[in-house]
C-alpha cells in the first residue's frame, strides 16, 4: 500500500511541477512529514526527481519561447556556484536544522507568492518573451 501512496504522490507533485508550482518542494514536505523520511534522504530524492521533470519542462519552455537566454546563464552560474557551497554546508548540519531552514524558506517563498501580483512579466506563450518576438 506504501507504494501506491508513493506512486500517487510523484504523480502528483509531477503535475504541480509541470504547472510551475515547485512540486518538487511538496515531494519533500510529504517525503519527510508523511514518510517520516530523513531530511537529507529526501533532498537526495528530490534531486533525482528533478532531473527528468526540469528537462521536461526545459523542452515545453524552449518550443514556446518563454526563456530569457541571457538571463537563464547568469542564473545558471550564480545558482551551481552557490548551490556547491550550500551542499557543502549542509552536510556538517544537524537534520533538525536543516529542517528548519528548509520550513523556513517554503513559508517565505508561500507568503511571496500569496501577494505577488502579476505585472508586465506575466505573459501567455503565445506573447514571447523580452528577446523574442510574439508568434
Amino acid at each position: 500500500m506504501d507504494w501506491i501512496i508513493a506512486l500517487l504522490a510523484g504523480a502528483v507533485t509531477g503535475v504541480l511541477s509541470a504547472w510551475g508550482i515547485g512540486g518538487g518542494s511538496l515531494l519533500i514536505l510529504f517525503m519527510t512529514g508523511v514518510q517520516g523520511m530523513e531530511q537529507p534522504l529526501s533532498q537526495g530524492i528530490n534531486l533525482l526527481y528533478f532531473l527528468p521533470t526540469s528537462l521536461t519542462a526545459l523542452v515545453s519552455h524552449l518550443k514556446n519561447r518563454l526563456i530569457d537566454k541571457k538571463l537563464a546563464l547568469y542564473a545558471i552560474a550564480a545558482g551551481t556556484v552557490t548551490t556547491a557551497g550550500a551542499a557543502l554546508l549542509a552536510t556538517g548540519l544537524d537534520t533538525q536544522v536543516v529542517r528548519k531552514i528548509f520550513g523556513g524558506f517554503v513559508i517565505v517563498i508561500g507568503v511571496m507568492e500569496l501577494f505577488r501580483k502579476c505585472e508586465k512579466t506575466c505573459r501567455t506563450p503565445s506573447e514571447g518573451t523580452k528577446d523574442t518576438p510574439p508568434e
